[in-house]
């Protein structure tokens, strides 16, 4: 499916980094996760700061859908502009979520990544920063989930 354009929709909630609410047209709510990134999850280190950066950029602030796809749990994948931010790109440029290699499609994320990296932004202020999907996979195991996993 080749991305489109929503009706422009109003940003009514954040549930973590790379997951919001919006209220699009005919009041219908829409739960959007934010395409080609992974932002930490709430109970991992810079959850909520990635959270808190999501909220500063779109919360009550008008926002387009690019629709990519429907995930698993039925919400709209998608890149999303508020207010004329790049969010995706935004939230990986402040050092807020990973490029999600396996969903990623837009190499120009890359470069953000790195930049943030080698700047120490954000989450890679951490010197050995845990990606989300390698946190999900270790708590689905009942692994610990404090980093390092050896100290």
């Amino acid at each position: 499916m080749l991305p489109f354009i929503l009706a422009t929709c109003l940003v009514v909630g954040v549930s973590d980094g790379d997951t919001l609410t919006a209220l699009c047209q005919n009041h219908q709510q829409v739960r959007v996760r934010l395409a080609e990134i992974d932002a930490p999850e709430k109970d991992q280190p810079f959850g909520q700061r990635s959270k808190q950066s999501l909220s500063e950029i779109c919360f009550m602030k008008t926002a387009d859908l690019q629709v990519q796809a429907t995930d698993r749990y039925k919400r709209t994948v998608a890149r999303v502009t508020c207010s004329g931010v790049d969010v995706n790109a935004e939230q990986i440029r402040r050092g807020m979520a990973w490029v999600y290699d396996k969903y990623n499609i837009d190499k120009s994320l890359y470069p953000l990544q790195s930049k943030a990296q080698a700047a120490h932004r954000g989450l890679w202020t951490d010197p050995n920063p845990v990606t989300p999907w390698d946190w999900r996979r270790a708590r689905k195991k009942g692994m610990r989930t404090t980093w390092p996993p050896h100290g």
